[in-house]
């Protein structure tokens, strides 16, 4: 069985360097795609998710066990530092946004898809955050509520508003798109 993100912490305070590496291992791909949904910005997902996993290791981490997991510690903090950032979210270059996989790299330039992305980019971070979680990461309304740190009812009542808002900004972009 492997250990938990809470164990390999443990062994990680006491000098454990593989311990360490196991959760970035285990965490950081996730945690990547989630500042980058949260940012539109690859060179700030992979500052703010560096960044949450050095918190992570400094003697005075504010990680507390009583008070929520190792995984929604790394979530908290990286959208903590994308509030933070006070960087807008801004569209990159396609050539930028696209990842190795050819299958999202097609997503992306696809014009559909990019109008979408923007709109993401548009609503405000407590709906952002329901988006990316729920939908683009495909997660449970209770994980999302974890990860947050709200109830799960908010989290299904921001996802419902935000839809409502995406619908609303794409419907005629996509409408123009379907004329051409």
């Amino acid at each position: 069985m492997e250990p938990s993100d809470e164990d390999l912490y443990d062994r990680m305070r006491r000098g454990d360097r593989r311990a360490f590496e196991q959760i970035y291992e285990r965490r950081a791909p996730g945690l990547f795609r989630y500042a980058w949904h949260m940012t539109g910005s690859r060179s700030l997902a992979e500052e703010t998710t560096q960044e949450a996993f050095l918190g992570l290791m400094q003697p005075n981490s504010r990680f507390n066990a009583e008070r929520g997991s190792v995984q929604a510690y790394l979530y908290g903090t990286v959208r903590n530092l994308v509030r933070e950032s006070r960087r807008e979210p801004h569209s990159e270059t396609e050539s930028d946004l696209a990842v190795e996989h050819n299958i999202v790299g097609r997503l992306i330039a696809d014009e559909a898809a990019l109008a979408l992305h923007a709109a993401i980019h548009g609503l405000p971070v407590a709906y952002r955050d329901a988006v990316v979680l729920c939908d683009l990461e495909e997660r449970s309304y209770q994980e999302a509520a974890q990860l947050i740190g709200c109830p799960m009812g908010t989290v299904r009542s921001r996802l419902h508003r935000a839809r409502a808002v995406l619908a609303s900004k794409l419907k005629p972009r996509l409408a123009a798109v379907a004329r051409r």
